[in-house]
């Protein structure tokens, strides 16, 4: 059987890669206001079309040495990168639903492993487009806290999650939001963006009570971290934004597989 795992493992990751690359498409002309359904993908620089040879995920962009063909403009590496997450992402989706995410009541061993490959592509959707272009689009901020919702009140109807459980969720999920409104807003927007504030909806519903207390905090710690290395490297200053919502989705994979165990460890502390 290990053969055939492995066989299959290999097949997702190009297949991710596949909608690695469709996701930076989706990425870049959303931001910028464009439909990412008509048109066949063209360089971001000089606009012309590219050649089926040329949009082969990540084998492209060795090939063309990350230029363009025509223009010889560097390709963000933005793009290999999400490729290759993306790809990580399936083949963890296939281990991860055969060793952990496991609800055997039907219809959950279907829906649950599909929800959770669902919620890593638009989490990386958000991680991708506020870190190039600090926007948390709406439509996924939107798709992500509804697909959440509907999936934890199905969990509630069939008996797989208790009715406190969603309610202490809801108000997990409510104090967050309203701790980020109330920075975005007695900063003026300054200490917070409002992509941020949205993006507190999905993030809440996600992880639950208590773990969306160990997600912000997690996410301040990761933010903090990188902002103070990025002030000693000079590449930024303590008066320049930085893009919180990488932050955030790193915070919530981190904390949906260890939260819990920090969790126990921090009360047992205290």
């Amino acid at each position: 059987m290990v053969a055939p795992f492995l066989l299959l493992s290999l097949l997702l990751f190009a297949l991710g890669a596949i909608i690695g690359s469709f996701l930076n498409v989706v990425i870049y002309r959303t931001v910028k206001g464009e439909s990412w359904v008509a048109g066949r993908s063209k360089c971001e620089s000089c606009h012309r079309q590219l050649r089926w040879f040329e949009n082969i995920p990540l084998v492209s962009y060795i090939l063309l040495q990350g230029r363009c063909r025509s223009c010889q403009k560097t390709i963000s590496m933005t793009h290999p990168v999400l490729e290759f997450l993306t790809g990580a992402l399936f083949v963890w989706w296939l281990w991860g639903s055969s060793l952990f995410f496991r609800i055997t009541i039907h219809p959950f061993q279907y829906v649950q492993p599909l929800f959770w490959l669902c919620v890593g592509i638009l989490l990386l959707i958000i991680f991708f487009a506020d870190l190039l272009y600090f926007i948390i689009p709406d439509e996924v901020v939107l798709s992500l806290a509804g697909l959440t919702l509907l999936y934890r009140l199905a969990l509630v109807l069939s008996g797989v999650m208790q009715t406190r459980d969603l309610l202490l969720t809801l108000v997990g999920t409510a104090m967050v939001t309203t701790f980020f409104f109330s920075l975005w807003y007695f900063t003026k927007g300054k200490g917070m963006g409002f992509g941020d504030v949205k993006f507190a909806v999905p993030f809440g519903l996600l992880l639950g009570w208590p773990n969306v207390l160990v997600g912000l905090l997690l996410a301040f710690i990761f933010g903090g971290i990188f902002g103070i290395g990025l002030v000693l490297s000079r590449k930024k200053t303590l008066s320049q934004a930085v893009p919180f919502g990488p932050f955030l989705v790193v915070s919530t994979f981190v904390t949906l597989v260890l939260g819990s165990s920090i969790w126990t460890w921090y009360m047992a502390l205290m």
